[in-house]
């Protein structure tokens, strides 16, 4: 008979086990944080029905096909960026995240998961979204793919500017700071208010921005149904590529 061997083998679970139970941490963690529910589905979902019925600016025509592509930006902006932000800001600030540390999850662990249900929540997002637009006569074109992969780029990219936030600042300035760049970003970004309506030396400026990409790549798709320009995939990418990185590096426990 094979003897039992019932000697300890501590270790920790692997990169995958780890990200998998971090994830449906966080996506618990979101479900139930009433502020960021507002923040990334009420206020996208009232400034869609607001500018695609109003007469508040001068959009172009029909007003709902130039609106819902902002709003689907948004959406992304809100949740990957500002809530993010603002949740893990103070995650820092009560101690969360000194916790998670003395655990065997690496930080890239922790950045992943938080990416993945920021992603979780933006289907949900999106898809009630996509309902409101339909309904308000919303009519898409394009490749779902191509959609698919713009929302994408974006959640990577927001969400690690969020995360680049909040592990640099304190959760009061993270607070502050996320709202206020909301805000900027949400005049300035063409989600609402198309860029032509700036000066040209402004305008090529604010194209540079991560929000004015998705959300130019998301109308030449939905509501042309021509492909995204290449500026506003090189945009996205970069966007995207350097603030993970960054953050990755950058991101402190504590």
């Amino acid at each position: 008979m094979t003897a039992l061997d019932l000697r300890p083998a501590p270790g920790s679970a692997g990169f995958t086990s780890q990200l998998l139970a971090q994830t449906r941490v966080e996506v618990r963690i979101l479900a139930r944080n009433a502020e960021q529910l507002l923040l990334t589905i009420v206020i996208p979902t009232v400034v869609l029905l607001l500018f695609s019925g109003a007469p508040i600016a001068d959009l172009p025509k029909p007003r709902v096909d130039f609106v819902v592509p902002g709003v689907l930006a948004l959406a992304v902006l809100s949740t990957a960026f500002t809530g993010q932000a603002i949740g893990t800001g103070f995650e820092r600030r009560y101690g969360v995240l000194r916790r998670l540390a003395t655990t065997p999850m690496p930080r890239a662990v922790l950045l992943s998961a938080k990416t993945a249900a920021v992603a979780a929540v933006e289907i949900v997002q999106i898809a009630l979204l996509v309902v409101v637009g339909l309904a308000l006569g919303w009519s898409p074109h394009g490749s779902p793919a191509e959609v698919v992969a713009l929302l994408a780029l974006g959640t990577v990219a927001f969400s690690g500017l969020g995360l680049l936030l909040a592990g640099a600042v304190r959760a009061e300035a993270t607070l502050a700071a996320a709202n206020l760049l909301y805000l900027l970003l949400l005049i300035l970004g063409g989600v609402v208010f198309p860029l032509s309506d700036f000066s040209p030396g402004l305008r090529h400026v604010l194209e540079l921005l991560p929000i004015a990409a998705l959300t130019d790549g998301l109308r030449a798709v939905l509501r042309h149904g021509a492909t995204p320009p290449l500026h506003d995939w090189v945009t996205l990418l970069v966007w995207a590529g350097a603030s993970i990185l960054v953050a990755s590096r950058t991101f402190r426990w504590h």
